[in-house]
């Protein structure tokens, strides 16, 4: 099969086509067709080994290969076909369309992988295309994991930092959804799709820093591991709640005290990526409440431009890579 592989860490261009092995699916196991996959900030982290949030570097080099990679096939969100199963699988069935993560696995920037039943993987929605798909689960699941741990009540004014990305464009429609009066903070381009999908008030952060607008919020939905973390509680209401996608050690740290002698609270609990959630996003969708939104679609060959508009930082939601079409 074909597939996209790195053998040492660099910029994208250590990406490169190769024919490899097919998997064999275990007897617990799903071999899955890929369709399409997401190119995420942490596939392009896990290239270059140069991670936005420094604290976890050693045990992930440990994890992931001192010298060099120890798993050469990236890609962790996906949306493909069920092509066989091994014998102790009842879930699914050969022909069956389903989404999901691969977690450290990882493996769908190839034709092929071969995942554990178990893991977080389910039917596709029906009213959306593979690479749609492929765009949902990395941001949705985030998105919906933090929203839910923010309680967010209906009326409430939430705030999402970095409301372009692939976490913030669905935090942004599944907070209205729960029925808060959403703003978004990105860059200027990103305007016109943020207030399309929901957004209600949109500030840009490359023209003006919102918490010396002097508006406050319930809650304070970051993505951006650089927010400052005073000034970011300065523009809570009583009672509001800071929800930290990306945080240092330095405000987790912060965050116990916060939340233990104010009446405002820090939240940081890392997504579980449950089956559960991704089931609820998938009913979202099917009820045209949330939709993915995707920027750019590219062959597998031209994985490394996608790595390349992933690290601009221009994109509009989330970049997919389409393996099914792929040529030599």
């Amino acid at each position: 099969m074909k597939a996209i592989v790195y053998t040492k860490y660099g910029p994208p261009d250590v990406l490169h086509l190769k024919e490899v092995e097919k998997p064999i699916p275990k007897d617990d196991e799903v071999l899955i067709k890929v369709h399409a996959a997401e190119a995420t900030k942490a596939d392009c982290e896990m290239r270059s080994f140069n991670f936005q949030v420094k604290w976890f570097w050693l045990p992930l080099r440990i994890a992931l290969g001192l010298i060099k990679p120890k798993k050469q096939i990236l890609g962790v969100y996906f949306s493909g076909e069920v092509e066989s199963v091994g014998k102790d699988v009842s879930k699914f069935k050969e022909g069956d369309q389903v989404f999901g993560a691969a977690r450290l696995r990882m493996g769908a920037y190839g034709e092929y992988v071969c995942l554990p039943a178990s893991y977080t993987l389910v039917p596709k929605p029906y009213n959306v295309g593979f690479e749609e798909a492929a765009a949902v689960p990395l941001g949705g699941l985030n998105a919906l994991h933090f929203l839910r741990k923010a309680n967010i009540q209906n009326g409430e004014k939430i705030l999402v930092n970095g409301a372009g990305g692939s976490i913030g464009i669905f935090g942004v429609q599944i907070a209205k959804y729960m029925g808060a009066e959403v703003t978004a903070v990105d860059s200027t381009i990103k305007e016109d799709t943020l207030r399309r999908i929901g957004a209600d008030h949109f500030f840009d952060y490359t023209k003006e820093d919102f918490t010396k607008s002097g508006q406050t919020y319930d809650v304070i939905f970051s993505m951006v591991a650089e927010s400052s973390y005073s000034e970011y509680f300065k523009a809570l209401n009583p009672k509001g709640r800071y929800v930290m996608a990306n945080p240092r050690v330095s405000d987790m740290l912060r965050s116990v005290l916060t939340s233990k002698f104010t009446d405002k609270t820090a939240i940081f609990t890392f997504a579980g990526e449950k089956e559960e959630e991704l089931l609820a996003l998938k009913k979202m969708i099917e009820a045209d409440k949330i939709k993915p939104i995707v920027d750019k679609i590219y062959p597998l060959e031209k994985a490394a431009e996608a790595h390349r508009r992933v690290e601009t930082e221009q994109r509009l939601g989330p970049v997919v890579i389409s393996v099914g079409n792929s040529s030599t």
